[in-house]
Parts: structure tokens; sequence; C-alpha cells
């Protein structure tokens, strides 16, 4: 069967604006929920529970949604995803009490679910497997525009004066629920006709555990992991440690979109350095030396020089998301692509979880900075599994003996049950 014909690369460009308008409101909402909670009452523990509380219910729902995405469209996924955005960081503005600040946000995780399965299962629908490391690339680049424009507005709404933190804190939630509301403008006729209801080699569901012994696929989650709690921790304690070390939440918004800048700058150059580094030794550096970095952080260091190693680490952190996504999708068999973007997604959720309460409980024994060095160790570990192949694409298979239908025990071999030797 000839390949599809490919779409213009106009839809794109459409995600990655509507990206980065859901992921800013994030961006904006989760410093904000923090400062609403120091506002009423929170310490560190309880920043770290409604931090993970982000990230609980969409643990549960990753899978199904990526099943779902499989066998139909993607684009439906967008609308609501920026619908229960907007209506968390909404709600999270005008609850008055922890348990319902953590409710909402959870509504906020979920809907930016939603949106990311949705979106990153149409790059991988309609781009060429020769395009999805850039593809990938540009599309994070929507995040990191909205990761470098909703802090820094955060910081500016969100005012330290005496008794105002609750009432800016809150205007903050709903500005965030505003923006998020934008991105539905650039929504209109982004899935390509021929890309709807692809059909599939089988009509069988791929077994999840078969996914996850694929090649290639149990390496992508765990860095996606890593790097996404570097990330999640850095924009939800960052605001803690700057209140204990007094400085002022514009200059923390400021330092995490500095993060987010050079995040930018590294998607923009990631062609060239794949093509002079390669991706398994490119995945294994950067997760190194930005665990090295975030173990600096808990150093108390002086503005300026925060600035730098946030600066070189927001480099760093840049590399693990667009090129974790490209090594599922190619290791992946072609009928559950979704499905193993939804299990690497649930991968991050289950980081957003543990290493949030995590941190919170290290955080309340060992001071707000341990965190930091916490998440250093994760990404060492990413390093090494980097190191080990984990930045080469696998090729759907597992290893054994080979199937009845000549390959290699494929994963559709396995679910159907005709894994049987060559005779």
């Amino acid at each position: 069967m000839p390949p599809e014909p490919r779409p213009g690369r106009g839809w794109l460009l459409r995600l990655v604006i509507a990206f980065a308008f859901a992921q800013g409101a994030v961006s904006m909402a989760r410093p904000a929920v923090s400062y609403r909670a120091l506002s009423l009452g929170a310490d560190e523990r309880a920043i770290g529970v409604i931090a993970g509380v982000y990230a609980l219910l969409p643990l549960f729902a990753a899978v199904p949604l990526g099943r779902r995405t499989d066998h139909g469209r993607c684009a439906p996924l967008l609308p609501v995803g920026v619908l229960l955005i907007g209506g968390g960081c909404a709600l999270s503005g005008v609850s008055g009490s922890l348990p319902a600040l953590a409710a909402w946000s959870g509504l906020m995780g979920l809907g930016h679910l939603c949106f990311v399965i949705g979106a990153q299962s149409l790059v991988a629908r309609q781009s060429a497997p020769a395009e999805q490391d850039r593809n990938f690339g540009h599309f994070t680049i929507g995040a990191s525009l909205g990761q470098l424009v909703g802090p820094i507005a955060a910081g500016y709404v969100v005012s330290e004066q005496d008794g105002a933190m609750a009432r800016t804190s809150a205007l903050a939630l709903l500005v965030s629920a505003a923006v998020a509301a934008v991105s539905l403008t650039s929504l209109w006729r982004i899935e390509h006709r021929r890309s709807e209801g692809v059909p599939r080699r089988t009509d069988r569901k791929v077994p999840v555990g078969g996914i996850l012994r694929t090649r290639g696929v149990p390496a992508g989650i765990f860095i996606s992991l890593a790097v996404l709690s570097a990330t999640d921790i850095l924009t939800a304690y960052l605001p803690v440690v700057g209140e204990n070390r007094g400085i002022a939440p514009a200059t923390v918004g400021l330092l995490l979109s500095l993060r987010a800048a050079a995040t930018i700058a590294c998607r923009l150059v990631m062609t060239p350095m794949l093509r002079t580094v390669g991706r398994a030794a490119l995945l294994s550096t950067t997760c190194l030396l930005g665990g090295l970095l975030c173990a600096a952080i808990a150093l108390p260091a002086p503005v300026w020089g925060l600035a730098v190693m946030l600066a070189v680490l927001g480099f760093c952190l840049g590399v693990g998301q667009p090129l974790s996504m490209t090594t599922v999708v190619q290791a992946a068999p072609a009928g559950a692509r979704s499905t193993a973007l939804a299990l690497r997604l649930t991968g991050n959720r289950l980081g957003q979880v543990a290493a949030p309460a995590s941190a919170g409980l290290i955080a309340g024994v060992a001071g707000t900075a341990a965190p930091f060095v916490m998440l250093g160790a994760l990404l060492v570990g990413a390093a090494g599994l980097g190191l080990r192949g984990g930045g080469a694409a696998g090729t759907g298979t597992l290893s054994g003996p080979a199937c009845e239908c000549g390959c290699r025990p494929c994963v559709t071999c396995v679910s159907s049950g005709s894994l049987a030797p060559k005779n």
C-alpha cells in the first residue's frame, strides 16, 4: 500500500499556538496555586500533596484515552482539554479551602492530559517518520512558550504585600482560565481529513504489558518521567525556595521563565545537535548535566547564580521530552502508538504524583532545597538509561523466537495468540 499523503505544516503551527496558550495557562496557574495555598496556611507538605493531586486523576485516565485515540480521531480531545483546564483554573481561583484547591488542581491536570494526548497523537499520526524528531521538537516549543510567559505573568499578578496574596493569587488563577480559552481559536480544521480513522493492522487491542516490553518504550517512559518531574518540581517548589530565601515572586517568575527560554533555544537547535551527537549520546549527556545542576540548586547560591544554573538546566531539560516521544512512537506497533504515548504520559503522571509527595516529605524533614537533590539523582538514572540505548528507537518487536508470520515476535502476534516458532 502506498504511504498516506501527509498534510502541510499549517496544522502544526496552529497546534503550537494552541499548546502555547494552554500550557501558558497551566504554567501560570501552578505557581499561583502554590501561592494561594500558602495564603490559606499550607506548609511544605501540603504544597507537595496539592502538586501531586494535579497528576492523580490523569494517572487513571491516560490509557483509556490513548485506546480511544488509537481507534478514532485525535482532535476532539483538544477542546475538551482546554475547557477542563480553564474550569480547573477558575474554580481554583474561587476556592477557599486546601481540599477544594487540591480537587480543582486535579481537574486542571485532567484537562492538560486530554490536550496533550490528543496533540501528541496528532503529531505522531500526521508526521512522516523522518519528520518526527523535528515536529515533536517544534510541538514542544509551544509548551516552552507557555512555560516562558506563564510564570512571569503569575509573578507579576501575585503580590507579596501583607494580606494581598489571597486576593492576587485568586486573580492570577482567573486570568489563567481566560488564557486557556484563547487556545480554542487555533483548533479549527487541525486534523488532516485523510488521517481520521486510520486503518489498523488488527482490531485486537495490543496488551499494555506487550507495549511495555517493547524495546525502547520503558527507557523512553523513564527519561520522560525524570525530565518532567524536574520541570514540575521546579515550577511548584521554586516559589517556596524563593519565600525562604527572600526572593520576590516577580523574580521567581523571571527565573522560571529563563529556564523555559533556554528550553526553547534548545529545541530550535535540536536537529543540528542530533546530526552531530546522535540521539543516545545527546539524551544521556543532557540528563547527566541536568541532574548535577538540579542538585546544585540546593546550594545557597545568589540570584544571579540561580539564573545561570536554571538557564543551563533549561537547555538540558529541553532534549528529553521530544526525543522520548519519538523513541516511544517509533518503538510502538502502528495500531497502539496513542496507547504507548498514553503510557508515557502515565509514567509522567506517576512521577508528578510521587515526586511532589516525596519532595514535600523531604522538604518537611530536610528543608525546601533537599527535593532538588532527589531530582538530580533521578536525572542521573535517566542518563544511564539513555546511554544504554534509550535514545535509539526500537522496532516494535520483542526478544525471543520468530513468530509463525515470519517476523521477530511482534506485539501484534503476541496479542493475537499467534506466537509460535517457525517450522
